[in-house]
């Protein structure tokens, strides 16, 4: 499948960040007409795990893109949620950057730097030896691993890379021989879940259209519960055969992946997301 034609029109959208919406502090190609035309009615549900939501409004609004910090689902705020939910008395040893590790603490987490019940893994900028082997101590003293999201990287400036999460997580087992009890963000449901329901009641598996430009997260992620429907890859190299499996799958995901950085162009192949 190489457009979007035959996809009608969606309610709802849930977009991708890095590589669909911007290229580091870039905005891609019809990405301010998208949020424009869809205003209220689409969520941007991203892996950062470096930023809040605020944050990324604010940087996004510094690109010219509108959205509102309360439609913005980033898999570090979420793992923080999730860590209040699930392990509210933990001890937390949190390998992040500065602006994740204020709100843990603005949000109760007990931060610790030894004797931890938890590493949780984030995109930690100052990531080097000393800190993994740390955090690589820690586990196999005894405490548990979770991390934010398992991408090993995503699209930064004139097509190069941005080692991501993933990346020092793969440093981080292989270091402690520990593997990680969770893996919180996409592709995994729970970010996906959280973004239909800041969209409300009215969004639905059957009219909201999930648009990203990675198979692994948001192609998989959209199999999961959050939504349904046909995969469109138009750009990419052995869509085809990606959209043929996703349609002889059980439940496939109504999903638009766009070609890695190239951008949202609101006539073809984006010109079908007209307002419903």
């Amino acid at each position: 499948m190489n457009s979007t034609d035959d996809l009608p029109s969606p309610r709802h959208l849930i977009l991708d960040l890095d590589g669909t919406l911007i290229r580091e502090d870039e905005p891609l190609p019809g990405a301010a007409e998208l949020l424009a035309r869809y205003r209220g009615r689409c969520v941007i549900v991203s892996n950062n795990s470096t930023h809040t939501a605020r944050g990324v409004a604010r940087r996004l609004a510094r690109m010219g893109l509108a959205i509102e910090p309360a439609h913005v689902v980033l898999a570090g705020e979420s793992t923080v949620a999730h860590l209040r939910r699930a392990h509210a008395d933990a001890r937390i040893l949190l390998a992040a950057s500065r602006s994740l590790r204020r709100h843990a603490l603005a949000q109760g987490c007990t931060l610790v730097e030894a004797d931890a019940d938890l590493v949780v893994l984030a995109l930690d900028p100052h990531f080097n030896h000393a800190r993994l082997a740390r955090l690589a101590n820690e586990l196999r003293r005894g405490a548990r691993l979770i991390a934010t999201n398992g991408d090993d990287n995503h699209p930064g400036p004139g097509g190069t890379l941005v080692p991501e999460t993933g990346a020092l997580l793969a440093a981080l087992t292989a270091a402690s021989g520990v593997a990680p009890m969770a893996v919180l963000g996409k592709p995994g449901p729970l970010l996906f879940e959280e973004g239909l329901r800041r969209l409300g009641p009215g969004a639905t598996r059957a009219n909201t259209i999930v648009i990203g430009d990675n198979p692994a997260t948001d192609l998989r992620a959209a199999r999961g519960p959050a939504s349904r429907g046909r995969c469109g890859q138009p750009g990419r190299t052995g869509g085809s055969a990606r959209a043929a499996d996703a349609q002889g799958s059980a439940g496939p995901p109504r999903v638009v992946l766009s070609p890695s950085g190239s951008g949202l162009g609101v006539a073809r192949p984006w010109g079908a997301l007209s307002t419903a």
